[in-house]
């Protein structure tokens, strides 16, 4: 007998446009997969540079991008937050 993964919606803020997107994943959806993602979808285009981007959740940097989404304990409707790696001077 096999498990079937079902698969569930989170809600990812990207603050480069201040746009929240509702990606479907998975338990086994890795959190670099969930950046490209919603990167790509936010954007509207493949991002450049994913790598100077973070991942938030429950206010702590995800340091491990190999971590999946079931590994952090992520639940239904949960809140992620992507963020440029280095803050951005205000003038």
């Amino acid at each position: 007998m096999t498990a079937v993964e079902s698969s569930f919606a989170i809600r990812v803020m990207v603050t480069d446009v201040w746009d929240q997107v509702v990606l479907p994943v998975t338990p086994g959806t890795t959190i670099a997969d969930l950046k490209r993602e919603a990167l790509t979808r936010a954007l509207r285009r493949a991002p450049a540079e994913v790598g100077k981007y973070v991942v938030k959740f429950h206010g702590g940097v995800v340091m491990d991008e190999t971590a999946t989404v079931a590994s952090l304990g992520a639940l239904p409707n949960a809140p992620f937050i992507i963020m440029a790696a280095r803050r951005q001077p205000v003038r």
